[in-house]
């Protein structure tokens, strides 16, 4: 045994040999199957036969009349056997090669080491498929019924090594198209290297579908392949996906005038009440219950508002800092899918009242408009120094241009009457007058003065 001891070291220090003896296969009606191990295997090549029963000869070429041939199990080429060998012309010759097992060629103190398997000894047969009576959150599992044991083969030191059989098994789910915004269906497939149940689908299924299970790898090469259908299969895997959008932010493009909401000194959403924010949840097939979420605290503790709906549109009205995210869940509770939080910050009020303006047309202080940021309730009166009123607006994001009944009132001093009432509740009460100034560039302008 000990004459072994050399070539065993020289693979497990090292990996599969530079050199290797040129090998074939007779006898068998099917095609020899090669396939390349992994090189720290210390293996040269694995050769699949369909049945090593109806092998009459393994030969090996280009070697000396010294060649030496030993075969070992899973043990290891420690524990390896001598097998007789002849010689064909040049070609050296063991004669019934047994599968199942490894060999060693020897030739001129070079070595080459292989594995060969009796595929008969471990068929494929596909029976059925089925979902596992057993589901969860994460994982889907599928039950593949038949015989297909694990095709195992070993290194020179002994070591345990799987040959997969590539049986696939096919399905559809759902995938985020983060472009279209939409979970897209697609097609994925499953690589089972042996049957062993259940077979773990992970992520799990998002959508119904039925599993096409074909294989192994082996027999397709052969035309033997061997196919099942399953039944229909229901979507147990929850995801989530959210956005969220403030749709009454004022218009900042490079064209608008500037708005004159005071900024919040926080980032992101909300800002000056009332802010109108519009929340969207697409999901997948096995979400059942929607609802979406509003707390005032980030753990989510304490809900203040639950809305049974798959999107909202949501106005906050009151000063303070609020937390919102979606919950799906399954038909029975058992499953949750959380989206993304969102924090929205409404301000305190605030109320600032400019004292002049110069409607000249020059698109620089044009307009009288009040700085304000969380105001619920809002009127403003305008009046001339004889105390008719001559403009009235509701909506403080708006303004006066100056203009009474279509025409610019003459500069002078007028006078305003402000009322109110912001999201923290603060009243508002204000008076106080308005100076219009008016340059001599304005002579200019068509508008006529009243």
């Amino acid at each position: 045994m000990k004459k072994f001891l050399l070539p065993l070291c020289a693979v497990l220090c090292g990996s599969a040999s530079v050199y290797a003896a040129d090998v074939s296969f007779e006898g068998s009606q099917r095609e020899i199957i090669k396939i390349t191990p992994e090189r720290n295997t210390g293996l040269d090549m694995v050769y699949v036969a369909f049945d090593t029963s109806s092998l009459t000869r393994m030969v090996i070429s280009g070697v000396s009349q010294g060649v030496a041939v030993s075969r070992y199990s899973n043990l290891g080429g420690g524990f390896a056997e001598p097998v007789p060998v002849s010689y064909d012309g040049a070609d050296a010759v063991v004669s019934n090669p047994v599968g199942d097992l490894g060999y060693i060629i020897t030739d001129n103190g070079k070595s080459t080491y292989i594995w060969l398997v009796n595929y008969a000894a471990h068929y494929l047969r596909l029976e059925s498929a089925a979902p596992a009576a057993q589901q969860d959150c994460n994982y889907t599992y599928l039950d593949i019924n038949g015989s297909g044991d694990a095709i195992h083969y070993y290194t020179i030191d002994g070591r345990q090594v799987e040959l997969s059989r590539e049986i696939e098994a096919e399905y559809l789910t759902l995938e985020w198209d983060e472009n279209a915004e939409a979970y897209q269906q697609v097609s994925r497939v499953k690589d089972v290297p042996h049957l062993s149940n259940p077979v773990v689908i992970t992520p799990p299924l998002y959508c119904n579908s039925v599993f096409h299970v074909s294989g192994d790898r082996f027999l397709k090469q052969w035309g033997l392949e061997q196919s099942v259908q399953s039944s229909l299969v229901y979507a147990n895997g929850l995801d989530v996906h959210t956005k969220a959008e403030q749709t009454n932010l004022p218009d900042d493009g490079p064209d608008a005038p500037p708005s004159n909401v005071i900024k919040s000194e926080t980032q992101g959403m909300g800002g000056s009440a009332p802010a109108d924010i519009s929340f969207r949840a697409y999901v997948t097939d096995a979400v059942i219950h929607n609802e979406w979420q509003i707390a005032s605290d980030e753990m989510f503790e304490y809900i203040d508002y639950r809305f049974n709906e798959q999107n909202l549109d949501y106005t906050f009205t009151d000063e303070g800092t609020y937390y919102v995210r979606f919950v799906g869940s399954n038909s029975d509770g058992s499953c949750e899918a959380v989206g993304e939080t969102y924090t929205v910050s409404i301000g305190a009020s605030d109320l600032r009242i400019p004292n002049a303006f110069t409607p000249n047309g020059d698109g620089v202080n044009d307009e009288w408009k009040v700085a304000y940021r969380s105001l619920l309730k809002f009127s403003c009166t305008i009046f001339d120094r004889y105390g008719n009123d001559i403009f009235k607006f509701t909506d403080p994001s708006m303004g006066w241009d100056g203009k009474h009944k279509g025409k610019l009132v003459k500069p002078g001093v007028y006078f305003y009457v402000i009322e109110a009432v912001g999201a923290d509740g603060k009243k508002y009460k204000k008076g106080g007058d308005i100076n219009i100034i008016r340059s001599k560039r304005y002579s200019n302008s068509t508008d006529s003065v009243e």
